[in-house]
């Protein structure tokens, strides 16, 4: 597929767009990024991750997920962090997307969907039997953009996080 990155290789396409596997060096890159979606999502305060801790999350010995850094003209442009979740119903592992952000100056050029064209051919490569992802419910042109590739809202389901004292609370309770 023109313009996707898979197995670690890193391909241009004809759009100045180029897309790699994130390395250790881009701990901090990864981490200003994640700083600037939070902003956008209006959830600033809510980032308290380090570069230190993305170093380890995304490439210590017991990573929890992975990350590729798209580029235009060479120039930092977004980010994709995602990692595999497993459906009991296919029997198969899933692509699961936390996080893609383009930066709002360099939207509109195709990287985004770059982004997914990526993810996707990496879903089908390994075998996935589904690449899922949240939006935020504010985030029309989000939503517009995923249902423009296909995507389905999952609208049967409801999201549900434990976090913080009550994650605590929770993980001391007797049964």
């Amino acid at each position: 597929m023109p313009g996707t990155t898979r197995s670690g290789c890193s391909v241009t396409t004809p759009h100045e767009l180029t897309i790699t596997p994130a390395k250790p060096t881009d701990a901090g890159l990864l981490l200003t990024l994640v700083r600037e979606l939070a902003v956008y999502e209006k959830l600033a305060d809510d980032v308290v991750a380090t570069e230190g801790m993305m170093r380890e999350a995304l490439f210590g010995p017991d990573r929890a997920a992975e990350a590729v850094v798209a580029r235009w003209d060479g120039e930092p442009a977004g980010f994709a962090i995602f990692f595999h979740n497993f459906s009991t119903f296919l029997g198969r592992s899933g692509l699961y997307l936390e996080d893609l952000f383009v930066r709002p100056a360099l939207r509109g050029r195709g990287i985004g969907l770059g982004l997914m064209r990526h993810l996707a051919g990496l879903a089908v490569e390994v075998g996935c039997g589904r690449f899922e992802w949240s939006v935020l419910n504010w985030n029309q042109p989000a939503i517009e953009f995923y249902e423009s590739l296909g995507a389905k809202a999952m609208n049967t389901w409801t999201v549900f996080r434990v976090d913080g004292d009550a994650l605590l609370r929770l993980s001391q309770a007797k049964t």
